[in-house]
């Protein structure tokens, strides 16, 4: 068989290398600055690999820093958030892909004209509310807002109206209620969408900064980025340990998407289908 060079291929390939190594590098220098002895990352010229592997700052994070009570509010936020918005948005999703109710294809455009508003605007406004709700410096004061999107409600139902409106009319004949089709039906067929926005919204949660920042003011309701930018301000020339920080944020949620990178992959080439 004949090879047949083309300068085409060539050059996506070479690109495609080019965009990995700088993508993949700042992650190994992370890694390998966070085993760097004191004053190791911060050479000039900056050195990849660590001459002496230490886990000085590691132990730090641990024992001096609480970490792992950063660690435990960042699970327990983000978990919660995705659980919830999960249920929410795939309820809705549902109804506005297979239910006929009036004013739905209005109420639907507007829900997808919101997502033009920046965040920023309706902070304000929302932290007014959770304050009178009495939810400020709590858990429920960072969930709340996070526990439906007009995005997952958009991405789940643009994948359940491709699922056959035969199936759940059959389900009806045999006497099944909406719930029961809902939770038996509906759900296990449209699990990789599902695991997608599960991924989206776990990600969106764990390394969400800002909410957390202005709901929170307890030192022990930080969540893993907030005490990581507290981090930063305490201890400005100490690198390894601030790199030893954001492996630490880093690790969970690509350990996560590894994990679920099947099913991410399918739900997002599945759920593009058009009305």
């Amino acid at each position: 068989m004949k090879f047949k060079f083309s300068y085409k291929k060539s050059g996506l390939y070479l690109l495609m290398l080019t965009v990995f190594v700088l993508t993949l590098v700042p992650f190994i220098w992370m890694l390998s600055a966070s085993l760097m002895t004191e004053g190791g990352a911060n050479q000039f010229p900056p050195r990849l690999f660590p001459d002496k592997i230490t886990w000085e700052h590691y132990q730090r994070l641990f024992k001096q820093m609480n970490i792992i009570r950063y660690f435990i509010n960042s699970v327990i936020i983000s978990i919660s958030i995705t659980v919830i918005s999960l249920i929410l948005n795939s309820m809705a999703g549902f109804a506005f892909a297979k239910y006929r109710f009036p004013g739905k294809n209005r109420l639907f455009k507007l829900l997808l004209a919101a997502m033009v508003i920046p965040a920023q605007v309706t902070m304000l406004p929302l932290f007014l509310m959770l304050n009178r709700m009495g939810v400020i410096n709590s858990y429920l004061g960072v969930i709340i807002p996070g526990m439906a999107s007009i995005y997952g409600i958009f991405l789940i139902r643009q994948y359940i109206i491709s699922i056959p409106d035969s199936l759940i009319e059959a389900a009806r004949i045999d006497g099944a209620s909406d719930f029961y089709i809902y939770w038996r039906l509906i759900l296990p067929l449209a699990k990789p969408i599902l695991v997608t926005l599960a991924l989206f919204t776990f990600m969106g949660a764990w390394n969400d900064f800002l909410w957390p920042l202005i709901v929170m003011t307890k030192d022990s309701m930080y969540t893993l980025p907030v005490a990581l930018a507290n981090l930063m301000g305490e201890h400005a020339q100490d690198t390894e340990l601030m790199m030893a920080g954001a492996v630490v944020t880093v690790f969970p949620v690509l350990i996560i998407f590894l994990v679920t990178q099947k099913y991410y992959i399918r739900g997002i080439m599945l759920g593009s289908v058009k009305e």
